[in-house]
């Protein structure tokens, strides 16, 4: 062989080594990779702490205890709720709201102290957890110190008084124990993202939960999203809020799914039924083309105002968890859903959970299991999207599939034993929650119970 034939033999092998891999990522992903979660949350679950009414102490301490528990239960993100000092200046109840920060930069005395939740982080992390905090950016109580030091980052009436938040049409919410941001001030909105950072860069958090994302404009979302990415680029933001933009726009990696959980809801009570998800899917959901939504059955907002899972979804509380977990989203258990919690918990007031029995704990560890286990399942563009295995109006049926992984759920919405026809082959599966098999043809008719559910798994 000629010696310049050599040569080009091994200068192209040498291109073809060098040449990057190909970008194993769907076109999806490839538009989506600031705000799809970090790698790090591909396929978690996030658990919601309600410090004040977890334990009997209701102490960051007493809490901590717990960890081991959550890390079984196969949690992996933790969202504290807010552990900030409250406000007692128009203070509500005895003990006043989370969400009435007077110092975003302490710790709520009755919760602990720095110390304490230095101690806590430290150990979340040694679980191999991670934590967000939740922040409340809107408003901040009326014993804030920014009240008396720098009154014009607060929004105020025609006479110059500062306001609690109100509505477009300048009427007011209610929330008469806190005082409205004014996000024109960019001194305020810079003292704010200063305190933010504070937590990242000094105290190593993950993420935060936004309360009330939807009060903040949009350019500052953009300005802090930038902001600390800069200090964290892997960090996770979720934001109460249910705005495209949010995720769109690449400020948030996730956003609420208020409107499907409300469809859920109404399915419990044979208001609804399948047609109407895929309605969703159509006009709300596909709104999102990037990030993800966050599914839940319960939260602290819910439980306290609307209504226990019980209350909302009677016996079917199981069910729509299974829905909820293996959606195109990121599933959320709220503090003692696996005891079960069946009353509402006072929110201004303590209230003690009462752990004993953890009789749902298995079940749900046995959902977080399955979606740690099945790529099929993961969040975002980790995971395979939701393709339809039949028309049924009361039994939702569909298949997740992702590099060879692959998901068959069976979910009968309905608290009347239904049958449908499925539109493929399953193919031989697993049941995950029985030790029967899934392995239906083309064309079959399959019987289901009212709210039965069926997950079907490769072995």
């Amino acid at each position: 062989m000629k010696y310049w034939v050599v040569i080009s033999i091994l200068t192209f092998i040498g291109l073809a080594a060098c040449k990057p891999k190909k970008d194993s990522l769907n076109n999806k992903e490839k538009v989506n990779l600031k705000t799809k979660l970090p790698e790090w949350a591909k396929n978690s679950v996030i658990y919601e702490v309600n410090i004040r009414q977890y334990t009997p102490e209701g102490t960051i301490n007493a809490f901590s205890s717990h960890i081991p528990r959550l890390k079984e239960m196969g949690v992996d993100i933790l969202w504290l709720m807010p552990v900030f000092p409250i406000s007692e200046t128009k203070r509500k109840g005895p003990l006043g709201s989370y969400y009435a920060v007077s110092d975003f930069k302490a710790i709520n005395p009755l919760f602990g102290t720095k110390e304490d939740m230095v101690n806590l982080i430290d150990k979340i992390h040694a679980y191999g957890m991670k934590i967000i905090l939740d922040w409340v950016p809107n408003h901040t109580g009326w014993d804030h110190h920014w009240t008396k030091t720098n009154p014009d980052f607060y929004q105020k009436d025609s006479l110059g008084n500062i306001i609690d938040p109100v509505n477009d049409q300048g009427v007011s919410h209610g929330w008469s124990d806190v005082a409205a941001l004014n996000y024109k001030n960019p001194e305020m909105r810079t003292a704010i993202i200063n305190d933010l950072i504070y937590w990242v860069k000094d105290h190593k958090i993950d993420g935060y939960r936004m309360d009330i994302a939807f009060g903040p404009s949009h350019d500052f979302w953009k300005q802090f999203s930038d902001t600390i990415r800069q200090v964290k680029p892997d960090i996770y933001l979720l934001a109460e809020a249910e705005d495209p933009a949010h995720n769109n726009e690449e400020w948030f990696n996730t956003s609420y799914g208020w409107s499907f959980h409300h469809i859920m809801n109404a399915i419990a009570k044979g208001e609804k039924n399948v047609n109407d998800i895929r309605i969703w899917k159509k006009n709300e959901r596909s709104k999102f083309s990037k990030g993800t939504l966050m599914h839940f059955t319960s939260n602290h907002d819910e439980n306290s105002w609307n209504g226990t899972e019980r209350e909302r979804m009677g016996i079917a509380t199981k069910t729509f968890a299974v829905l909820s977990h293996f959606m195109d989203g990121i599933p959320l258990i709220y503090s003692g859903q696996e005891e079960p919690l069946e009353r509402r918990l006072a929110f201004f007031e303590k209230d003690d959970i009462g752990f004993d029995k953890y009789a749902n704990a298995e079940f749900y560890r046995r959902l977080n299991q399955l979606k740690h286990e099945n790529e099929a399942l993961w969040n975002d563009v980790y995971g395979g999207e939701i393709v339809e295995l039949s028309d049924s109006p009361d039994v939702y049926a569909f298949k997740r599939e992702k590099n060879g992984n692959k998901v068959v759920v069976f979910i009968n919405l309905s608290s009347q034993d239904r049958t449908f026809t499925i539109n493929e082959d399953t193919g031989d599966l697993r049941n995950a929650f029985s030790i029967d098999r899934l392995n239906y043809k083309k064309g079959d008719q399959i019987g289901m119970k009212g709210w039965e559910y069926m997950v079907g798994v490769l072995d």
